[in-house]
């Protein structure tokens, strides 16, 4: 199993390219389901994610092709032979659960295999499955499957009101509600980029749709929806990410393609920190102010507050931050898995529930440390830039979900790091 060796070798320097948004490629991919025309998505992320909801694309009988170095995905489901999404693929990743609004929306009925993904918490689907029933369908789960089926002559428009804010929720019934008959209201609907990213794919192939980005989006449905081509929204948690580097490192990186308005929240908070972010014609640049940087406290919460999928990075810095920084973690209810892995080198962490108080130290110490989900691998190696000697993170497949050309990116402004075929 491959591990990531990093030695911290101090200050980072030159320009980092962010890719198309992991989020929002896997929510639009099947968006193509909606259709018998052709979708084509530019700047795509190439990742091992993406290849499995193309693997589940195509069990359904989808057309995909991975075209210029797989940053273009061609897609096409003129021909589709089956509407079940089998458990062996499901599992791997929690966002498969999003063919099924698609599915039951134009074919009238599907059976989607209950999902996997990382361990942060049990993120139940029950938000997708009373949305659909909202829009009249039938559901039975059985034997680990969702079996749906929609009234005769499809589904029909209908409120569907949210308790809490769920993103995967408002993609999947905002996709079914495209060609269903009559107007669909969401009320308390996710305002994530990656949500108005869907919303314009969507329009360009002919849906009705007004209020993505607000709490409240309205659609009215359509009878057949065409094909188009839509370039992926940047990534904002990789891009996040990467503006981490010099925070915690010093020096001053370019993260090219970046925009504050995807990360207001989070820039925010660098600001308060000690972090200057700086927008150019080409992204976003970003250094520390001065010497080290100061705690802050940190909540998660949805769009547009601070986004849970930068919580462990954020943590890695405030572990070298002058003071003590409380982080509260509101979306989900595991995930500080990566605190005992920065303990080991060197943090200061105490955990209690969904709260975690982190002291600062002048400089952590490399270790052996293991990744336990997505982000926790980056947050490690992000710990292991600003880590004295060396710092090697084990099972990095978590990482190839959601990060491209790590080592390739990070080396070439300068750190110390590569990958490494494991013991």
């Amino acid at each position: 199993m491959d591990q990531i060796i990093v030695t911290g070798n101090g200050p980072l320097s030159g320009q980092i390219p962010i890719a198309g948004a992991k989020n929002a490629c896997l929510t639009l991919m099947p968006a193509t389901l909606l259709s018998d025309e052709p979708l084509t998505l530019t700047n795509a992320p190439r990742l091992s994610d993406i290849r499995t909801m193309t693997t589940l694309l195509q069990s359904l009988g989808a057309e995909v092709q991975a075209l210029q170095d797989g940053q273009v995905l061609a897609m096409s489901s003129h021909d589709l032979t089956s509407t079940r999404a089998d458990y062996d693929i499901v599992r791997k990743m929690r966002a498969s659960i999003l063919v099924l609004g698609p599915l039951l929306a134009r074919f009238g009925h599907a059976e989607v295999s209950l999902p996997g993904g990382c361990a942060i918490g049990a993120r139940p689907v029950d938000l997708h499955l009373k949305a659909f029933e909202a829009m009249g369908a039938e559901l039975d789960l059985r034997d680990g499957y969702v079996h749906a089926k929609a009234p005769a002559g499809g589904l029909k428009g209908g409120i569907v009101e949210f308790p809490f804010v769920s993103v995967g929720a408002t993609e999947n019934a905002l996709m079914a509600a495209t060609l269903a008959k009559g107007t669909t209201v969401l009320k308390n609907a996710a305002r994530e980029p990656e949500i108005v990213d869907l919303a314009e794919c969507l329009r360009r192939m002919g849906a009705q749709i007004e209020g993505e980005g607000t709490s409240e989006i309205t659609i009215q449905g359509v009878d057949r929806l065409g094909g188009a081509t839509h370039r992926v929204v940047t990534d904002r948690i990789e891009l996040g990410t990467y503006m981490l580097a010099p925070a915690i490192c010093g020096g001053e990186v370019e993260c090219l393609g970046g925009k504050i308005d995807l990360l207001a929240a989070f820039c925010e908070k660098l600001d308060a920190a000690g972090v200057s972010v700086e927008e150019t014609p080409n992204g976003l640049k970003v250094a520390r102010k001065n010497g080290r940087v100061s705690a802050v406290d940190v909540t998660t919460e949805p769009f547009p507050g601070f986004p849970t999928d930068l919580q462990a990075q954020m943590m890695a810095l405030l572990c070298t931050a002058e003071g003590t920084s409380v982080l509260e973690e509101k979306i989900f209810e595991n995930r500080f898995m990566h605190a005992p892995e920065l303990v080991r080198m060197g943090a200061k962490i105490d955990v209690h529930g969904g709260t975690a108080k982190v002291t600062g130290v002048n400089r952590l110490r490399g270790a052996p440390v293991m990744a336990t989900d997505l982000r926790a691998s980056v947050s490690l190696i992000l710990a292991g830039l600003a880590a004295e000697g060396e710092t090697i993170v084990s099972r990095v497949y978590h990482l190839d979900r959601g990060y491209e050309h790590v080592v390739r990116k990070l080396s070439g402004v300068g750190a110390k790091i590569e990958r490494v075929s494991g013991q």
